[in-house]
Formats: C-alpha cells, structure tokens, sequence
C-alpha cells in the first residue's frame, strides 16, 4: 500500500521543480523530503527522480506516479468532504480559488452571504488565474473554483470537472478621455498597455481582427496600475467588466466592445450530491454573479 504521505511529498516535488521548494511548500526539513522521496522508491521498485546539475527531476515513472497521486489525493480530499454532510454546516471547512477580478468583486458579495448564514464554516480563498485554480481543484486544494474563458479560445481543462456557467463578463476599450475613437483600430497610431500574457494574446488578436498590430510599450496585470496609467495619457487597453467593477478610475473613459466577452465559470470536483458547504457557497456565487 502507498503511503499517502509520501504521495504528497512526491507531487510537491513535480508540482514545485526541487526538493528544496517541495520542503518549503510542505513545511518540511529538507532531509524529511529526500527521506520520504526514497522510501517511496523502496515501495514502488521504481526510480522516480533522477539528479541534474544539482537540482533532480522526476523521470518518466515519477511523473507518472506523480500524476495519479494527485488524483489520489483529490479524491481523498473529496472523501473528506463528503463526510462533512454528516454534521452540516455548523463546522467544516471550504475552500475557494478564483482570479484577481472575481475575487474584488464575485467573491466579497458571495462570502459576506455565506459567512452570514454559516458562521462555523471556515471559508478560505485563494487567488488563482484560471490554469492554477483548475490544478488546485485537482489536487484537493480547494473545493471550488471560479475560471473564465473566451467564446473563442479553449477553456482551461474542465475534462472531468463539473462546471456551471455564472456570467458573460464584457470586454471594454479604456481610454484616456480626450482620446476619441470607440473601435481598437481608431486607436492603431496610439500606444497600448498590455495586460499578462494571456490578456496579450487576447489584445493582439482583437486588433489584429480590425487590421493592426498594436504598439504595447507597457505590461502589467494590475487594473488598477493600467488605469492610472491610461489617465496619465500613457496608452489605451482592453479591461473585462469585473475589474472595472472593482476599480474604475475616474480619469478614464470606457467603451463596450460589442461582441467581445469571456464566460465565467464555477467548477466542481466529483459526482453530485456535493458537501453542504460547497453547494451553500455556490449558491451564494449564483446570487452575486445575478447581482
């Protein structure tokens, strides 16, 4: 039988590069680490990581035990929390992951509901880009997960995952106001400012759809540095509604795109019925995407 333990030191080593940061991950002496790496060599009758310089990297049966453990433990956490509907929700834990916007705007309103009704839940978030939250999922880190994506554009990996869409997030031209022009391509002489790397992509696609190829001079994921930045006259950007939401600048000027937009979405692991508190959270993330 694998020890479980040792599975979990196993994928905080794939999931973190090194045994040093898979110690600092786990709160463990870095001898601790090597220690429980090699017992599970003995179980296993594999070798599962190999050194490189001076750091090591798993090996083929490595990252594929690697893999299944982080099926296993999402599966036992899941367990976990299922028997968790045996006593309600007068205790027990829930755990969220959602991006920077959700969470200053979705999130604020769906936990100050829930915290309200349930206040012997421990409700924790955890800020995560669509990608990291998903693998956060997985892995029984948290149990619910807000991700979003374009209509044109593959959703992060949801094989597997319950989800439920919970709002078309629009996307807008932000300006500053004395620059005129409601289309990206009135703007195509003008310096843009770039978002990260997934929102750049998104950029130079919509432009490159009305004929141009903007000039991105800055880049920054901070909302609200990018609007301090476009009201000082800086450049122009594209923003979803929920950071706008969030922080809206009022030395800006802002125009609806029509047709451009991103889905967000809850995501769930496992079969139904979910734990009392995970169905009570998401219910409380219904209302607030209504709202």
């Amino acid at each position: 039988m694998l020890d479980v333990t040792r599975l979990t030191v196993l994928v905080a080593v794939a999931r973190h590069g090194s045994v040093t940061a898979a110690a600092r991950a786990l709160h463990y002496a870095q001898p601790s680490v090597s220690h429980h790496l090699a017992r599970l060599e003995a179980e296993t009758g594999s070798r599962l990581v190999q050194r490189v310089g001076r750091g090591i990297r798993l090996t083929d049966a490595g990252r594929l035990l690697a893999d299944r453990a982080e099926e296993i433990l999402g599966r036992l956490a899941a367990a976990e929390a299922e028997l968790a509907t045996h006593t309600g929700l007068l205790a027990g834990r829930v755990r969220l992951a959602a991006f920077p916007s959700a969470l200053s705007t979705l999130v604020p309103a769906a936990a100050a509901g829930f915290a309200a009704a349930h206040p012997g839940v421990d409700l924790r978030f955890t800020e995560a880009e669509p990608p990291e939250a998903v693998r956060l999922l997985r892995g029984g880190e948290v149990e619910v997960a807000l991700v979003f994506a374009h209509p044109d554009e593959a959703s992060p990996d949801l094989d597997g995952l319950r989800h439920e869409p919970l709002l078309t997030d629009g996307t807008n031209l932000v300006t500053p106001p004395d620059w005129t022009g409601d289309r990206l391509a009135d703007h195509r002489d003008r310096p843009w400012i770039g978002g990260c790397e997934r929102c750049r992509a998104r950029l130079v696609t919509a432009c490159a759809a009305e004929g141009f190829v903007p000039d991105v001079r800055f880049t920054t994921d901070d909302y609200v540095a990018v609007q301090a930045l476009v009201a000082a006259g800086m450049g122009a950007t594209t923003l979803p509604g929920l950071a706008l939401a969030a922080h809206r600048h009022p030395g800006v000027r802002v125009v609806p795109l029509p047709g451009a937009g991103r889905v967000v979405s809850v995501a769930l692991l496992g079969e139904p019925p979910d734990p009392p508190g995970t169905t009570a959270l998401v219910a409380h993330l219904r209302a607030a995407a209504r709202s």
